[in-house]
C-alpha cells in the first residue's frame, strides 16, 4: 500500500509537478488579468480630451465668420462673412422696459428661421443674437420714455460673431400668432401647414411650398413659403421709409412671418422707432413712447438687418 506521507522519489516528483503546475496556472492567471485590464483601458485612452493646441484655438477670439461650407473646407475668408443686407428674423427672449431695464443689461433673441447665406452656408433656426441695453430714460413730467439697445453678437455653431444690425420691423406676439393662423378654418381633409396665411404687413402665403404674393395682386409673387417661414425678396416701403435690398444683396431673405415690405411697428402700442440704427450711431436702435412707460414684451418679433461686418 502506498504511503502518502513517505518521501519516496516518485511521490516527491508528483508533488513537485503539481506545485509547478499550480504556480504556472496562477502566474498565467495574473498575466491574463493584467492583459485584459490593459486591453479594456485602450478604448478609454483613445477617446482623449482636447489637446493643448485645441484648447489654445478655443480660447482665441472668434472670427467674423459663420459656418463651414458643406464640404467642410475653408475656401477663403469671404466664404464665411455674413453679407451686409442679410435679414435676421428674431424673437425677443425677455421683456425690456423703461421702468425696469438698466443700461448694460444683456438682452438676447432667437433666430426663428434658417437664414441662407450667399456662400452656400446657413445660420440655423435656434441660433442666438445677443446685445445690451445702452440707455434708458424713464418717463418724467414733460418727458416721454426712451430706450436704446443694440444687437451686436451672433452665436451659433459654437461661434460668437461680432455684427452690426439695424431694425427694419418689430411686431407684438399677438400679431405673430395671427400671421401663423390660417385665414380660413381647416376641413377634415386639410393639412394645416398647407393652408393660406397672411403675413404681417399684408402679403399672402399660400401654404408651405406655395408662393407668397402681395395682398392686392395674386399674380405679384414676392416669395415662397418654406418650413419655418418665408423666403422673399425685400421690397422698399416709401411710406415707412424702408429700403428694399441693400449693399447689392439681392438674395431671397428669411423674413419669417413678415411681409416683403414690412417696416415699422406692428401690434405694440405706444412705441415708435426713433432710430433704426442706420443713422446716428451705427447699430444703435432707439425706441420712444407716446405714453409714460415704454415696454417691449418678450416674444416680440423683429427683422434685423446686417449693416456691416465688424472687421
Amino acid at each position: 500500500m502506498l504511503d502518502w506521507g513517505s518521501s519516496s522519489p516518485g511521490v516527491n516528483c508528483v508533488y513537485e509537478r503539481r506545485n509547478a503546475t499550480h504556480m504556472l496556472t496562477r502566474t498565467m492567471w495574473i498575466i491574463g488579468t493584467l492583459w485584459c485590464a490593459y486591453l479594456l483601458a485602450q478604448p478609454l485612452n483613445s477617446v482623449s480630451g482636447p489637446s493643448q493646441d485645441e484648447y489654445r484655438f478655443a480660447a482665441r477670439p472668434a472670427p467674423s465668420v459663420q459656418a463651414e461650407k458643406p464640404d467642410g473646407k475653408n475656401s477663403g475668408k469671404n466664404a464665411y462673412i455674413i453679407p451686409a443686407g442679410t435679414i435676421l428674423p428674431v424673437r425677443l427672449n425677455s421683456t425690456v422696459s423703461s421702468a425696469k431695464s438698466k443700461p448694460g443689461q444683456v438682452i438676447s433673441g432667437r433666430i426663428m428661421q434658417d437664414v441662407p447665406l450667399s456662400s452656400g452656408t446657413r445660420i440655423k433656426e435656434g441660433s442666438k443674437v445677443a446685445g445690451r441695453i445702452v440707455e434708458v430714460t424713464p418717463a418724467r413730467a414733460g418727458e416721454r420714455a426712451r430706450l436704446s439697445l443694440r444687437f451686436d453678437k451672433l452665436i451659433f455653431s459654437h461661434k460668437t460673431v461680432s455684427i452690426s444690425t439695424n431694425l427694419r420691423a418689430i411686431a407684438g406676439f399677438m400679431r405673430i400668432n395671427e400671421a401663423q393662423t390660417p385665414t380660413s378654418g381647416p376641413s377634415e381633409s386639410d393639412v394645416y401647414r398647407w393652408l393660406t396665411t397672411e403675413q404681417i404687413g399684408g402679403d399672402i402665403a399660400y401654404g408651405e411650398g406655395g408662393p407668397v404674393t402681395t395682398h392686392n395682386d395674386p399674380n405679384d409673387v414676392v416669395g415662397k413659403k418654406v418650413n419655418g417661414g418665408v423666403l422673399g425678396q425685400l421690397r422698399a416701403n416709401g411710406v415707412a421709409n424702408c429700403r428694399g435690398a441693400t449693399d447689392g444683396n439681392e438674395s431671397p431673405q428669411a423674413i419669417w412671418v413678415f411681409s416683403s415690405d414690412a417696416c415699422g411697428v406692428y401690434g405694440i402700442e405706444h412705441i415708435r422707432i426713433v432710430s433704426s440704427g442706420r443713422s446716428g450711431v451705427p447699430g444703435l436702435i432707439v425706441f420712444g413712447s407716446d405714453k409714460q412707460n415704454l415696454k417691449i414684451p418678450g416674444g416680440a418679433g423683429m427683422l434685423l438687418r446686417i449693416e456691416k461686418n465688424s472687421d
